[in-house]
This record gives structure tokens, sequence and C-alpha cells, in this order.
């Protein structure tokens, strides 16, 4: 099926905050033929965003991040998670794509934003919707090549209440955090779990250049 096979009754905005809410009311093509009923759903529109995997492979180590994350504090109130559960997560770096740039603009942007690195070889992953039942947002996923050897300290911009620490690790002391659930947001497990199954390859590629003698426009 395809979004022909989608009819918007009505389409409204009943929230615009620091993120926009749309409730929509449709109805859509059935399986087994004709219509289904209409029915109400609100969509959280977050904007759609890009992370990157930065890699040294000289040193083969990974940059990844650690921030405050509002959603995950919330979730603490859950009972199923515990007291050993902090809302400042360990990601790969992220941001939001704004008009006019392209995803790959993203990906260098926001590593020297939030790692303080530049990229040399982007190498595109994927594409992937974050949660697809009620938002629009879609990930695309890159691997980074960087020298991470004057890498760390604090980054992000104040007037995005941003106050991230940069991680520079050994590949299997991630991969060590993985498999102890240390790592807890889907958009990082992913990549990391890409990059994982593709780590010695990578290395072989990488170790004998320098990010800035391989680059992608």
């Amino acid at each position: 099926m395809s979004p022909d096979d989608v009819k918007i009754i009505e389409k409204t905005t009943p929230f615009q905050g620091y993120f926009r809410v749309d409730r929509y009311k449709l109805t859509h093509a059935l399986f087994e033929g004709g219509w289904s009923g209409e029915m109400t759903r609100e969509v959280f529109e977050r904007g759609h965003a890009v992370t990157v995997v930065l890699y040294d492979a000289h040193q083969d180590k990974l940059v990844l991040i650690e921030q405050f994350r509002p959603g995950a504090f919330a979730a603490l109130s859950s009972p199923w998670f515990d007291g050993n559960t902090s809302p400042w997560l360990i990601e790969t770096i992220a941001g939001i794509i704004d008009d006019g740039e392209t995803p790959e603009q993203v990906a260098r942007r926001e590593a020297m934003e939030e790692a303080g690195c530049e990229i040399g070889d982007l190498i595109p992953v994927g594409r992937y919707l974050s949660s697809p039942g009620g938002s629009s947002e879609s990930m695309f996923v890159y691997l980074g090549q960087v020298d991470a050897s004057n890498t760390g300290g604090i980054h992000g911009l104040t007037e995005e209440h941003e106050d991230i620490s940069v991680l520079v690790e050994p590949v299997e002391t991630v991969f060590q955090w993985l498999d102890d659930g240390r790592i807890v947001n889907a958009m990082t497990i992913i990549a990391l779990q890409w990059f994982r199954s593709r780590h010695t390859d990578l290395r072989e590629r990488w170790k004998s250049s320098s990010p800035t003698e391989i680059t992608t426009p």
C-alpha cells in the first residue's frame, strides 16, 4: 500500500510548543478490501534527525556523549525502572535537520557542536522511523571517521540548554556497555550494533589513513 491509500478527513494542531502535536482524523484502505472506519490519532511532530557513530580507527576508540534527557527522567516514574537507572544517557551524537540542511551537513555540524570532532570520511548506514505509532520522526544513521586524540571535555550550545560530556572509550569497552545494558536508548543501540557487526572491516579500511585524507562532500 502507499500514501494514496490514506484519506485525511481533518488535520489540526492542538499543541505547538518546543515540539508540535498534530491531530489527524482519517481512514485507510484495508488489506481485505474497502476502507477502515474513521480514526483519530495524535502525532508527535519532532522533525527528522541524524545520528553518527564517531570512530577513530587508529586508536580503535569510539566517541560518545552523555547528557540529561527529560523523556528519560519522565520514564523513571514507571515501576519498570529501578533506582540504578539514570536520566543522563550515553549516546551517539545526534541532531535535528533544520530547513535548508542535508543530513550529511547535520552530521558534520553536530560532531563539532557536541563533541568537538571534525569528520573525515562519512558513510551512510541507513534510515528508520523512530516510533511510527505516534511520531513522524525518522533517523538517518551515519558512521564518521575522526581523530579522537584531543577529544573530550564539555560541549553543547548554552542557548539550547545543552550540557554534554564527551566520552572517548575503547571499542571493546563500549561493546561491553551494550551487553551490560548500560546503553538504553534505541538510537544508540541500533547504530552501535551496526558498527559492531562491521568493526573489523572498518578498522582495516581506515587505520592506514587519517580523517583529513578521506572526505565525503
